[in-house]
């Protein structure tokens, strides 16, 4: 086959025309590109290079691999074919550009090396399968919140055009000459198609020709046309998975707050461009779900709209997204646990919350609250020393940690103390830990609230005061390790509290108490004498599950209980959140909300077959699901529990029925 660069055509060589097509492509490109850079730079900084071997591993897992597309099959294979294609027939275009543009380089074409052909049409014949599946999701069964556009169309007819053409030329190079070791099954399959269409060898030539200078110009094109179209996520997405968080459930850094352009992190921006518009963070999103405005997707657009430019340099986010729609948030962080380019919606949530924060702008029952947690350390107005009330039901006394050594410190909790709801539960952990002969003790009046969702509200400020205060009165305690029973407390104690300097440098062990009863059950010290029996399905709580990785602990506990775990279709890091998080739970209803995301929690677990009780691992969660019981009309269908209660049962030696569902 004649070389594509060095024939002559009108008696110019090909590499003349190929130069100022490749220099106009790469020009346009590079100029939205720079523009997107200078726009990044403008942003505060943020340091995103800690731990390279964390992040390479994140980028082959959910970037060369995929990973979170993947937990739909069916998609996720299709995308996962089209995307190694993508990779390889950039591979092959950049190859032969450096070929053309330089015809005197003593190295072939891509599609003269066996191994390169082989992949090349191996992966073409998978993607051109896989965008035939994609176009008729997209027409016929598109899953709800996915973005149906123009552009989305074309980029799919880009995608087909840019195999085609190479397919074809394939063809033609086999048609025309004896290509020897290069006569792949796929190659041999389009000479005789071109053969069945009336294509000769004489006519090869001009056909190789024609489909080598479509595939380039097209490829050209489509280099061209990317950083101007939804796609850019192609060339950002990989940028978003490398400087992705490695803390699940963290916080942006301390600041005062975003509204501009300029106040926010670049990678927080960076976010915008990566978006594939998929729609998964909505599909995931309790608020969004039960009809609140939050839309993580709709947030995610206004961003790239503003690193665009399409709102003014000088526009404030503040006046596009209403305060409602951050209010709404419960920073679950199912959003960012689903999407698959690594996008930080909770980040910016929690961001231009600070900034509404400084403003005064804050629901008036929230406002109630940070009163209240200034004034009495506690979210329930109520007096420091009315905090270990719920210990004078006990036939024991709970040992002072601040006047005698213990082994372990309760880091009790708001709910766990004051809600006479929770306080049961509160007084059976306790006669647990009494009865497995642990040696623990409380802060008493000294506890404050540990400021978990304080934080997530935007006041930093008072997080800071409440961690402070909660330092100093540990540091006044003698003990090996904390534990608590609630999942908000577990993770601000475990991955934002600073322990530096308070305890002489000693890591300090804090544990869930499932993670507790879990290791006391396996070394014999919590004894257990009746198998319940019973089928329960278990709710894993964001902070505990999604934010900490914390699944298999509780899990193993019921099972020593002798009870039938039934999972929920949602579960582990799909669990759907009970809308109490983010100080969710201390916000009046809105109008617009259809099915709370509890509500729809609880129909969710009473339409299991069997199970009678929905077993929980926090105090908010029995809460908000107990409510949702009562106004789903479901009494009589489902209760809903406390693992402590089970573990209580279970320690019984009489053969009770404690619960009339079992």
């Amino acid at each position: 086959m004649p070389d594509p660069a060095a024939f002559s055509y009108f008696g110019i060589p090909g590499y003349l025309f190929l130069w100022p097509l490749a220099l106009c492509a790469f020009a346009l490109f590079g100029w939205r590109v720079l523009r997107y850079i200078r726009t990044l730079k403008r942003a505060r900084p943020e340091s995103r290079w800690d731990q390279p071997l964390r992040r390479i591993k994140l980028f082959i897992i959910h970037v060369l691999g995929q990973r979170r597309l993947l937990d739909e099959p069916l998609i996720g294979i299709v995308h996962l074919l089209i995307f190694w294609a993508f990779i390889f027939y950039a591979t092959s275009f950049f190859w032969n550009l450096l070929r053309g543009l330089f015809p005197f380089l003593p190295i072939p074409y891509a599609d003269e090396v066996f191994w390169m052909v082989f992949a090349l049409e191996a992966l073409g014949l998978f993607a051109l399968a896989s965008i035939l599946v994609a176009a008729a999701r997209r027409a016929f069964f598109a899953p709800p919140r996915l973005e149906q556009s123009l552009d989305a169309a074309l980029i799919l007819i880009l995608i087909a055009a840019v195999l085609l053409t190479f397919m074809g030329s394939r063809g033609s190079a086999l048609l025309g000459e004896d290509t020897g070791g290069l006569r792949t099954p796929v190659g041999v399959f389009l000479r005789t198609a071109l053969t069945t269409l009336g294509v000769g060898p004489a006519e090869a030539p001009s056909f190789y020709l024609g489909f080598w200078w479509a595939h380039m110009i097209i490829v050209l094109a489509f280099l061209a046309y990317l950083p101007y179209s939804k796609h850019m996520h192609l060339f950002v997405s990989p940028f978003s998975v490398l400087f992705s968080s490695l803390r699940p459930g963290s916080v942006p850094p301390p600041s005062e707050g975003a509204s501009r352009l300029e106040q926010f992190t670049w990678r927080q921006l960076l976010s915008g461009l990566a978006c594939a518009e998929c729609g998964r963070c909505d599909r995931t999103c309790p608020a969004f779900q039960s009809g609140f405005p939050l839309s993580p997707k709709e947030l995610i657009a206004h961003f790239k709209e503003l690193v665009r430019g399409e709102h003014g340099t000088s526009k404030e986010i503040s006046s596009i997204i209403r305060p409602d729609v951050l209010w709404a948030c419960a920073t679950c962080y199912a959003c960012m646990e689903r999407c698959p380019v690594f996008n930080e919606h909770v980040s910016l949530i929690i961001e231009m919350r600070r900034f509404l924060v400084t403003q005064g702008q804050l629901p008036p029952q929230v406002q109630e609250v940070l009163m209240s947690l200034t004034r009495y350390g506690n979210s329930f107005g109520q007096a420091e020393r009315a905090r270990a009330k719920w210990t004078q039901g006990l036939s024991f006394k709970v040992k002072d940690a601040r006047k005698e050594p213990v082994e372990f410190l309760w880091f009790v909790g708001d709910y766990a103390s004051y809600d006479p709801r929770v306080q049961e539960v509160t007084r059976a952990v306790a006669r647990v830990f009494h009865a497995a002969g642990l040696d623990f003790g409380i802060l008493y009046e000294g506890e404050r609230n540990a400021g978990n969702d304080v934080r997530r509200i935007g006041e930093e400020g008072l997080f800071e005061m409440l961690m402070e205060k909660n330092l100093r009165e540990l540091k006044k305690a003698r003990f090996q390790k904390i534990v608590t029973t609630d999942p908000h407390t577990y993770h601000a104690l475990k991955n934002e509290y600073r322990w530096d300097g308070v305890f002489n440098g000693h890591p300090i062990e804090i544990l869930h108490y499932t993670e507790l009863l879990d290791r006391l059950i396996r070394e014999g010290r919590l004894r257990l004498h009746r198998p319940l029996n019973w089928a329960v399905t278990y709710h894993d709580p964001c902070y505990l599950g999604r934010c900490n990785g914390i699944y298999d602990p509780p899990r193993r506990v019921l099972k020593a209980l002798g009870v039938r775990v039934i999972e929920m279709p949602r579960n582990r890091r799909n669990s759907f959140c009970c809308g109490a998080g983010g100080g969710r739970i201390w916000m009046g209803e809105v109008a617009t909300v259809q099915e709370r995301p509890a509500e729809n929690r609880i129909r969710e677990a009473a339409q299991l077959a069997g199970v009678s009780i929905l077993v929980v691992a926090c105090p908010k969660d029995l809460v908000m699901f107990q409510d949702a019981v009562k106004t789903t009309g479901l009494e009589g269908k489902i209760q809903v529990k406390d693992l402590i209660e089970l573990v209580e049962a279970a320690m019984r030696p009489e053969k009770e029925v404690l619960y009339a569902a079992a």
